[in-house]
């Protein structure tokens, strides 16, 4: 078989191909800046031009943004993120809540029915350590965004926890480093302890329960934030 000479448009499909699966594999995480130009030429062997052209293509999608005079940062863990992101920044964070609080619910509920021991142990440790900083709003976001991906991942549904991890990537970026949300940090935590304790016991319900009271807390808290201008729609 004769070889085939490469196209232009195929080496950058190759080279975007290369650089999303740095970030679908999690070499690169969400919020992390990429190494820069010169480091990805030389890794990549490629030329400056192909390489801009496939991380403008990642930047178009929505995975990766540019930021003057800092670097290109990934901004979504998968193409799939991306588009829910686009589609999301459409919508309001009370519209987001509003959806997640549904979502939240049948996730308590499956994972207090599948949950293994060593799910537990890793939801436990989560709370844990975002019970541990809640002096700060940035760090504690994100440690709660790590405590209900341990509750998502218990469910052991792909497109659940696929679906749970976007929306709720795309909500922490509408409310992150909000200083303010230090104030309702102290109401959520008996609700977080009622859920992963619903979880330990295997009650459906009551996890489906606490999920709800969580949510609904969260909800009137943001409200309110949102009344008082300290967050933006």
């Amino acid at each position: 078989m004769a070889l085939q000479k490469t196209t232009r448009s195929s080496l950058v499909k190759q080279v975007v191909d290369q650089l999303v699966q740095r970030i679908e594999t999690g070499s690169w995480t969400v919020g992390e800046r990429i190494p820069p130009e010169p480091e990805l030429v030389e890794q990549l062997g490629v030329s400056r031009n192909t390489l801009r052209e496939a991380v403008q293509a990642l930047i178009h999608n929505g995975m990766l943004e540019a930021r003057q005079g800092d670097g290109t940062y990934v901004l979504s863990s998968s193409e799939f993120g991306a588009a829910m992101q686009r589609r999301l920044q459409r919508s309001t964070v009370i519209e987001i809540l509003e959806v997640r609080h549904g979502l939240e619910r049948e996730i308590a509920r499956l994972a207090a029915a599948r949950r293994t021991d060593e799910d537990l142990a890793l939801i436990r440790e989560k709370l844990a350590q975002s019970q541990a900083i809640q002096h700060d709003a940035e760090a504690y976001t994100l440690a709660d965004l790590d405590f209900h991906m341990a509750i998502a991942s218990a469910t052991y549904n792909d497109v659940m926890i696929d679906l749970y991890k976007n929306m709720s990537e795309a909500l922490h970026y509408s409310i992150s480093g909000t200083q303010e949300l230090v104030d309702i940090l102290d109401p959520l935590s008996n609700h977080h302890v009622a859920l992963v304790e619903a979880i330990s016991m295997q009650d459906e319900s009551a996890a489906e329960e606490a999920a709800s009271s969580l949510i609904q807390v969260s909800k009137t808290a943001l409200t309110q934030l949102i009344k008082e201008g300290s967050i933006q729609i």
